[in-house]
């Protein structure tokens, strides 16, 4: 009887779903990851791209055992806000959720869950950045 492989650091992966230009860059670095049975851990979306796919490539990624970080442009976020609130409040921390600013879309810091945290826990953070919650 063989031993379990349990996942360590080492096997774990980041996704990202995301604009061609974001997507492409992580890609470049060394993020990209397609295995055998041809699963991705990457999803470009673009004008073209449908809504049901995005969350569904989404709710793939949160579900597999080898992702431990997933990136979305905030753009990408906006479009399936539901679902990613919907994650958020289920309260689980792995795979981590970051949203991440995109050429075509200006980072707005009271869209992002992280920094909606930052301000419950610091309430002048928001403030001193300018911004009202």
């Amino acid at each position: 009887m063989g031993k379990k492989k349990f996942m360590n650091q080492s096997d774990m992966k980041v996704g990202i779903i995301g604009d061609e230009d974001t997507v492409t860059g992580m890609l470049l670095a060394g993020v990209g990851h397609v295995d055998g049975q041809g699963k991705k851990n990457f999803l470009i979306v673009d004008s073209k791209s449908h809504q049901k796919d995005v969350e569904e490539m989404f709710h793939v990624l949160t579900m597999r055992k080898d992702i431990s970080m997933i990136f979305i442009t905030q753009g990408t976020a906006d479009e399936i806000r539901h679902v990613v609130d919907a994650y958020s409040a289920s309260g689980q921390v792995i795979p981590t959720i970051l949203e991440i600013p995109s050429k075509e879309q200006p980072y707005d810091p009271r869209k992002d869950s992280v920094m909606q945290r930052v301000a419950f826990f610091l309430p002048t953070a928001m403030a001193d950045m300018g911004l009202e919650m």
